[in-house]
């Protein structure tokens, strides 16, 4: 096996040339397989929907992986904090969805660019694995079955989109390809089962649902795993993130929450969730006044049921939610923090979130992203 870190961006091209000479694994038909998968970045909870509520962000890693003869090669730029062996997280979810679909394990050349702060609350793990995940599925595409098959070749410029329920391709591209074809259909190789394997990867459904679908996401867990619905936010929402430098992982974080919660709390969060459900979409429930969004957004994103316990533990996280919120400003934890997240209403609000940082926070104003996790280049070629 042979780790490799990059030092800076843009090893891509070289990285290909490595992998080319050793050899990638080819099909029966002699194709080699190739994919790329971009992921977003993912807000979780939102103040009330604890493990429940997500938001993807438009700020994304990105993976390459080929298939080859043995070995594997972990090429990283973007973080020096990160496994290169068989614990890597991208790696550990390929190996997952192989053993799923019965398939032999292939040997393994990745090249990752991590651009999503790692320990931050921003969903970094839930990428890694979405991005495994939806990687495998289109290594698979060649062996799916007579159900799957198409005549017409892959196509490199042809985007698959996990989140959705079409392939997004040139008006004179082919039949779709077997990978989009099962992703709108029944079975593993659909968005409900992705959501189902990388959630059990995660261990919570909430920053993998809005990492696959996009948007807005509610997930919930049922005797069959996770599921999830998604809704496009209201096209106002301008979310402004606030990334301190310390890390605080998700397993540090749920260790100050308590067993149980008041009933009147539990109470108090499920009306304040069910009112950023609505706000979140894209119905008008203020009849377009934005100062109206604005004051529903502030009273939903109301927390008592594990904000509390977390805030302590991240003082200077504490202090800026509460500034942004008594500036009028809906703002939470993303995740179990330390990052913050404020969902301002229009420009002028998230102008008015970027004055309110202090110091010790990079301040990132991001878009939604609507489409999930996508694979952006697949290849098929001769050897």
């Amino acid at each position: 096996m042979t780790t490799r870190s990059s030092p800076r961006p843009g090893g891509t091209a070289a990285f290909a040339e490595r992998v080319g000479r050793s050899g990638p694994v080819t099909a029966a038909d002699g194709v080699s397989r190739r994919v790329r998968v971009r992921v977003p970045a993912t807000s979780a909870n939102l103040g009330p929907g604890f493990d429940t509520f997500g938001l993807a962000l438009g700020l994304y890693d990105e993976v390459d992986v080929e298939t080859t003869r043995s070995g594997l090669t972990v090429d990283v730029v973007g973080t020096d904090v990160v496994a290169r062996d068989e614990t890597h997280l991208v790696v550990r979810a390929i190996r997952a969805t192989f053993d799923t679909l019965g398939r032999a394990q292939p040997g393994l050349a990745l090249h990752c660019v991590n651009r999503i702060p790692h320990g931050r609350g921003l969903g970094s793990s839930a990428a890694a694995i979405v991005a495994g995940v939806v990687a495998a599925a289109a290594l698979a595409q060649p062996d799916l079955g007579p159900a799957f098959e198409t005549d017409a070749a892959f196509d490199a410029d042809t985007a698959f989109d996990a989140g959705a329920d079409s392939v997004s391709a040139p008006d004179d591209a082919p039949e779709p390809d077997p990978v989009s074809r099962a992703a709108s259909g029944a079975g593993f190789f659909g968005p409900a089962g992705m959501l189902r394997l990388a959630s059990a990867i995660e261990g919570h459904p909430d920053n993998v649902a809005a990492a696959l679908s996009g948007g807005f996401t509610v997930a919930w867990q049922d005797g069959d795993g996770a599921r999830s619905l998604r809704v496009d936010p209201f096209a106002e929402l301008r979310p402004v993130i606030f990334i301190p430098a310390i890390r605080q992982s998700t397993e540090q974080s749920r260790g100050a929450l308590p067993s149980g919660v008041p009933f009147a709390d539990a109470a108090r969060n499920l009306g304040r969730a069910a009112l950023l459900a609505l706000t979140m979409s894209a119905a008008e429930p203020a009849a377009g006044q934005p100062s109206r969004r604005a004051e529903a957004l502030l009273r939903a994103t109301e927390d008592l049921v594990h904000q509390p316990y977390r805030f302590p533990g991240v003082p200077a996280s504490a202090d800026l939610v509460g500034r942004l919120r008594g500036g009028g400003i809906a703002a939470a934890l993303s995740g179990s923090g330390p990052s913050v997240i404020a969902l301002a209403v229009g420009g002028e609000q998230a102008a008015a979130a970027v004055d309110v940082a202090g110091a010790g926070f990079s301040v990132a104003p991001l878009p939604v992203d609507r489409h999930g996790a996508r694979v952006i280049r697949c290849r098929s070629a001769a050897p």
